[in-house]
């Protein structure tokens, strides 16, 4: 599928963020990286080693265990759970992050055709704002705006999106919501819109 795909009265694009713009792990990864040269530096745990852990526990037990799995296995001091906490929020990248290829085309596409490209994203509001300021938009930064659902009341609930509809003047007939999970898929449901999964346009 591509822009040209869509059913052309479409002039409103809503889109999640993580792992429908950009591979939410490519943040992560980089966070791990930075907090493995974090304990290098003050307990002498090998940086590489600690990397290659975290992303395989991610990989293994999702990012909610990452931390748990340095405890167990390299009986990482919880006092280090703070510090992890707290970069994932405000870390400063060592790299850009990178919309995925069709995703880049799709939004270029939205805004030469004079349409509106919106995210909206659940997530702590500090962090999804890190990742979007870390992100190379090539210019597309100017057209788009942004809800943090979690302000209001996190998807599926309709709430976030009513309040674009309404900041906006938009019509529901005239969104398009473009996410890859079942939140997006229900909040699509919930909020009377057409939905596209993201992986459509792989």
């Amino acid at each position: 599928m591509n822009y040209n795909d869509i059913d052309s009265k479409k002039s409103v694009f809503i889109f999640e963020l993580d792992d429908v713009l950009f591979p939410e792990k490519d943040y992560l990864y980089q966070v791990y990286y930075l907090f493995s040269n974090l304990l290098e530096y003050t307990e002498h745990f090998d940086a590489k080693q600690t990397t290659n852990l975290m992303i395989n526990a991610y990989i293994k037990l999702g990012k909610d265990n990452v931390f748990d799995c340095l405890v167990d296995e390299m009986n990482v001091n919880e006092k280090y759970r703070k510090n992890l906490n707290s970069l994932m929020l405000v870390a400063k990248l060592p790299l850009k992050l990178l919309l995925y290829k069709n995703m880049l085309k799709l939004l270029q596409d939205i805004v030469v055709d004079r349409k509106k490209p919106f995210i909206v994203t659940n997530g702590k509001p500090v962090l999804q704002l890190n990742k979007i300021k870390q992100t190379e938009w090539h210019g597309l930064e100017n057209y788009l705006k942004v809800y943090f659902a979690d302000e209001i009341i996190p998807k599926p609930e309709p709430d976030v999106i009513d309040l674009l509809i309404s900041d906006h003047y938009i019509q529901r007939r005239d969104i398009v919501l473009i996410g890859n999970s079942e939140t997006d898929r229900l909040t699509a449901e919930a909020c009377g819109l057409d939905y596209l999964n993201s992986f459509d346009f792989f």
